[in-house]
């Protein structure tokens, strides 16, 4: 952010006191100075006062006080900077208020107060504020709704001489273009290739042998289909430090401009598509090319719904949640697409208002009108997709892509070639993306999708909900035989699950027959899979030998289901007959709305359908294809689902059906794409491993095969430590070990778990003692941050630590001193579910396993090298790691068994915060591409 700031502030000091708490102590500061506090003074204040704070729901979960409010500096900054980033941190927030940063937490509490009056400074008429425009009306809306820095902002700025544009009126309509061509059959040239990668990385950059090998390897899913359902698949392995990424945009941008055709590069996190959105400037250095050559696209939930927006801002949110519409509606004024999740919405923002409303912003339920929107020519979704179907590259993730291809509107504008990045997550967004779930939650929601909200009054969000009669009131008085089965979906959904559902079950008393199906569900399930002493966490039993009460229940469940996916199925082809007869009310935006009504429909007709197919199985044959089971979902004893549950087996089967073998060429890249497929540190085997769990071998035509090993050094950049004398299932010394070895890397850990209470466990005993050291300590599911702003926060402090699960075991990208330490509790075996049993036994048994945990070490090794200057220790506390596992680590890594102190000895030698200094935070954003 450009510092526009003045020293000598307009306005006087803000009279209020700021408080600041962590895990080493809390803090007063006043006009009279800074003074530590007790946690008791501390809530009386905040109570009693006006207070200024960084983060009040971070602060109140530390002073265990959970209904903290004040004056939020992240709250002020999103309404002064909406749609810019900003670690919400001091070292953040005083990048973004140009002032020093506190060098230690008792100093925080004063500097709260001054960047509180900086960032106020923004509003003197003399300073340039981009986002000045709408800040005026924003604030008479956030007076009215009590805000708590709406007086403050009354005081600073002036009604505008011109009514302000608003959101609605600002935003920039789509416009309908003539359908994009077919790409054009090309071949790609060897040397036009090479000569685009060396324009990408530039005329200084070093020359990689491996990286150009790589994007010769990656030219080939380019080349021309030549059976079809037989696509030209690639399967690159390129080691961390390759540079894949400008590996395969070379030839991807290549033949884009060549084939006049998009080219979809998809990803499994969104970090990566933040990074690839950035590696595009190097194609497309003009932003205003950029934007058209470059489209990200993620899936309708993510983006912002303004239908949704218009009901909260006119009444339908209340209190707290309206606040936070307010502050969404000023970002979508300046955001460049409207993502909400992983976008330029800061992600810390919706954790400030506990999640409240948020969801109910975005079209998570399938409810949209499409043409018949009032904002549909505005609508970022709508724009997203026009964007991507003239773009060159489509920057999307792997779950948008099965879904597209599985149930799409965009058929006519489907992608030919696809890139993979992070293709070992394949086969996982595969088994989501393709399994079936007949549950409480599930049906419950289906029956608010056809029938529309029910009860009286209006929580957040739910005001504008409506049911499916109100969206096709017009089909159903124009088309007899469309309003009919309108009427009868409506009275089928009635015998789905209602509010309430969970505690009638409990209770002894369901009611209607999928409740009744639920019940006995839940009645088998404790009755085959509590155990003595279980911990209060999900159970699962496997859809075999069901009892008279499971069989009895099924048929009428079934019946209930049948009727409702009869006239789902009947109203979608009365609907494609209006489409047919093309009557003289239909004009584009109707035929639009009727067109996304009939995929809506054709969805839901397939979910219901794939529910009668499983309860089929009850008390019939069970298949091959597929694993079938029951499950109560609980957390620490508490139910908030039952169902059942069915999953392919081998879920690249249908990848390959609907994905696959509708494209032209496909590559598929990973720095772990054969993780777990070694057999011993001299065995570099796996292919057939990578072939299996990314579809290939339910392809016509083999894939090619690509590797390139890593070209670091890692027996001199890092070592991997097999600690011996920690105790397995003590939590006492599993805790002293992260903490002896965060104090002695002086931060820079990250700490993984295989268990979310074993993290919670290890946090609440270590927090104090770090902090003590002047170390902060940060947490997945215990602090109420966002995943995707933890690891920004992570990766801005070098003395800082996180701890988390599965999510920060892969794809995390922390290069530079930041992350000089990774320490793994144990060896991530698999966790025995019924899916995981049936797997394992068809891939066969323990070795199995064995793939899977290598894969695990691989990609948990992988956070801590990313570029060449990196070096680190891998740490595992673990005495009982098998020797034919070590095989997933790279060749020439040093690989030592040592007790804890042997482990804390060397983890001191790494640089500390005060070695690393301003270097690593000047390079903290520039990443090696991986």
């Amino acid at each position: 952010m450009t510092n526009t700031l003045s020293s000598a502030l307009p306005y006087p000091a803000l009279p209020y006191p700021a408080l600041h708490a962590s895990h080493s102590g809390i803090w007063i500061a006043d006009e009279s100075g800074t003074r530590p506090i007790g946690r008791g003074e501390a809530i009386r204040i905040a109570a009693d006062t006006p207070v200024i704070l960084l983060n009040a729901a971070l602060i109140g979960q530390r002073l265990g006080y959970a209904d903290l409010s004040g004056l939020d500096l992240l709250e002020l900054f999103a309404f002064l900077c909406p749609a810019r980033f900003m670690v919400p941190t001091p070292r953040g927030l005083a990048r973004a208020a140009g002032l020093p940063a506190p060098r230690e937490d008792a100093e925080v509490a004063r500097f709260l107060r001054a960047a509180a009056a900086a960032l106020l400074d923004m509003t003197d008429p003399a300073s340039d504020w981009p986002e000045r425009e709408g800040a005026w009306t924003a604030a008479q809306s956030l007076f009215r709704l009590r805000w708590t820095w709406a007086p403050v902002l009354a005081q600073r700025l002036r009604k505008p001489e011109v009514a302000e544009r608003w959101l609605y009126s600002k935003l920039p309509e789509w416009s309908e273009g003539a359908p994009r061509p077919p790409p054009r059959t090309v071949t790609l040239d060897p040397e036009e290739t090479q000569a685009r990668l060396a324009a990408l990385t530039g005329s200084a950059a070093e020359q990689r042998q491996g990286q150009r090998a790589y994007a010769q390897a990656a030219r080939e899913a380019f080349d021309p289909r030549m059976t079809a359902g037989a696509p030209n698949m690639v399967l690159a392995e390129a080691g961390t430090g390759i540079g894949k990424t400008l590996g395969y945009l070379a030839p991807a941008s290549l033949w884009a401009e060549k084939a006049d055709g998009a080219v979809w590069v998809s990803t499994f996190t969104k970090a990566l598509q933040r990074q690839l959105g950035q590696e595009s400037a190097r194609l497309f250095p003009d932003p205003a090319v950029r934007r058209a050559k470059v489209v990200t696209r993620k899936g309708r939930e993510n983006y912002l719904c303004l239908l949704n927006l218009e009901d909260a801002l006119q009444g339908g949110f209340a209190g707290r949640a309206a606040v936070l519409a307010q502050l969404v509606a000023r970002w979508a004024a300046y955001s460049a697409d409207g993502d909400m999740v992983g976008g330029d919405l800061p992600g810390w923002l919706t954790t400030l208002f506990r999640r409240n409303g948020a969801t109910a912003l975005t079209d998570r339920r399938g409810e949209c009108v499409y043409a018949g929107c009032p904002h549909y020519r505005k609508c970022f979704i709508e724009r997203a997709a026009r964007a991507s179907a003239e773009a060159d590259l489509v920057i999307a993730n792997h779950a948008l892509v099965m879904v597209n291809a599985a149930r799409g509107r965009e058929s006519a504008t489907r992608p030919t070639r696809y890139v993979f990045d992070e293709g070992h997550h394949l086969f996982d967004a595969a088994d989501a993306m393709f399994s079936t779930a007949l549950t409480g939650t599930e049906t419950i929601e289906l029956r608010r999708w056809v029938i529309g909200p029910e009860s009286g009054g209006s929580r957040s969000g739910q005001g504008r909900r409506r049911g499916l009669a109100a969206r096709l009131s017009d089909v159903a008085s124009y088309d007899e035989g469309g309003g009919r089965a309108i009427a009868d979906a409506v009275a089928a959904a009635q015998a789905l699950a209602s509010d309430g559902w969970l505690q009638r079950i409990g209770e002894g008393a369901p009611f209607g027959p999928i409740e009744a199906l639920l019940a006995a569900v839940r009645g088998l399930t404790y009755a085959r899979a509590e155990a003595e002493g279980d911990a209060g966490y999900g159970l699962e039993t496997e859809l075999a030998e069901p009892d008279p009460a499971l069989i009895e229940a099924a048929g009428p469940a079934a019946e209930a289901l049948d009727a409702l996916v009869r006239p789902l199925v009947a109203l979608g082809r009365r609907l494609e007959a209006v489409l047919d007869e093309a009557p003289d009310w239909m004009d584009g935006p109707a035929r639009a709305r009727i067109e996304g009504a009939v995929a809506s429909l054709g969805w839901r007709a397939e979910t219901v359908a794939a529910w009668l197919s499983l309860l089929a199985r009850i008390g019939g044959p069970a298949s091959p294809d597929f694993v079938d089971w029951l499950a109560v979902d609980r957390v620490e004893g508490r139910e908030y689902d039952i169902g059942l549950h069915r999953h392919w087996l081998d879920p690249t089967r249908p990848f390959a059906e609907t994905v696959l073998k509708q494209a032209h060429g496909v590559l598929v890249t990973s720095a772990t794409l054969r993780g777990g497929g070694a057999q011993s540190a001299t065995d570099q085997g796996g292919w057939d491993v990578a072939e299996a769990r990314t579809g290939a071998n339910h392809l016509l035509r083999g894939a090619s095969r690509f590797e390139a090993a890593s070209p670091f050094d890692y027996g001199t950049q890092a070592e991997v430590l097999i600690v011996t004398d920690v105790k397995r299932g003590d939590m006492g010394a599993l805790a002293n070990a992260y903490a002896r070895l965060g104090v002695a890397s002086g931060g820079g850990m990250l700490g993984l778990f295989t268990a979310i209470r074993r993290l919670r466990g290890v946090h609440a005993r270590i927090a104090d003692r770090l902090a003590r050291e002047g170390l902060p300590l940060y947490a997945q599911h215990v602090d109420p941050i966002d995943t995707g702003t933890l690891v920004d926060i992570f990766r801005d402090d070098p003395a800082a630590s996180l701890l988390g699960t599965d999510a920060l075991r892969d794809g995390v990208d922390v290069p530079g001193r930041s992350l000089r330490l990774v320490v793994l509790e144990g060896v991530p075996w698999p966790k025995p579910t019924v899916l995981h049993a049936a797997r394992r036994l068809a891939g066969g048994g323990s070795a199995y396993d064995d793939r899977i945990v290598r894969a695990r070490l691989a990609q948990a090794f992988g956070r801590l090298i990313r570029r060449a200057d990196d070096h680190g220790a891998f740490v595992l506390l673990s005495a009982a790691m098998p020797s034919r596992l070590l095989s997933a680590f790279p060749p020439g890594v040093p690989i030592r068994r040592v007790t804890l102190d042997e482990a804390v000895a060397r983890a001191s030698a790494l640089p500390s915060p005060e070695q690393i200094g301003h270097e690593a935070r000047a390079t903290a954003d520039t990443e090696t591409k991986s």
